[in-house]
């Protein structure tokens, strides 16, 4: 019981320090989906939804930053890959107060690099990203809904995600 109090009180903490540190503004927001045998890399996030929230890697496009470099420099920090940052593919929004989101998908590839643990300098928390792995279809399907990204909502299988074109909101 006390290891369970500890978990919850460390996630409560770390989700409003999420709140506080990317609530109240619009965020402009790079995502890359990298699939590879049939399985696609995700992040783990700790302290967002139920202190597990998988998502494509990515993150916020600094002021006077080209979006595609953007990616290239999240892809790095976040997963240990450098990639080549292909075609855009679709757009969503995310509004929950008191964050707000748009994300910028792309299709990329692997240059170089080995998946491992990054961090995340810009939210100040060198613990936010808890796991970074290549996951199939099934292991993404069985993920609770909760805990996946919004996306994966608008899929009846998660490989569709390659054909997903527009504007969706998460």
């Amino acid at each position: 019981m006390f290891y369970d109090d500890i978990v919850n009180f460390v996630a409560t903490r770390m989700e409003n320090s999420v709140h506080n540190f990317y609530g109240n503004r619009l965020r402009t927001r790079v995502c890359g989906v990298l699939i590879e045998n049939k399985k696609m890399v995700l992040v783990n996030h700790a302290g967002l939804g139920e202190n597990n929230f998988w998502s494509p890697p990515g993150g916020g496009v600094s002021f006077g930053e080209e979006a595609k470099e953007a990616l290239k420099r999240e892809m790095l920090e976040e997963t240990g890959l450098t990639v080549q940052v292909n075609d855009f593919l679709f757009a969503c929004e995310f509004i929950q107060h008191p964050l707000h989101a748009i994300e910028l998908f792309f299709s990329i590839s692997r240059l170089s690099g080995e998946i491992q643990i990054g961090s995340d300098p810009e939210s100040g928390s060198p613990k936010l990203i808890k796991e970074v792995c290549l996951l199939s279809w099934d292991e993404i399907r069985a993920l609770p809904p909760r805990q996946r990204h919004g996306i994966f909502s608008q899929l009846a299988y998660p490989d569709e995600i390659m054909q997903l074109r527009g504007f969706f909101k998460v």
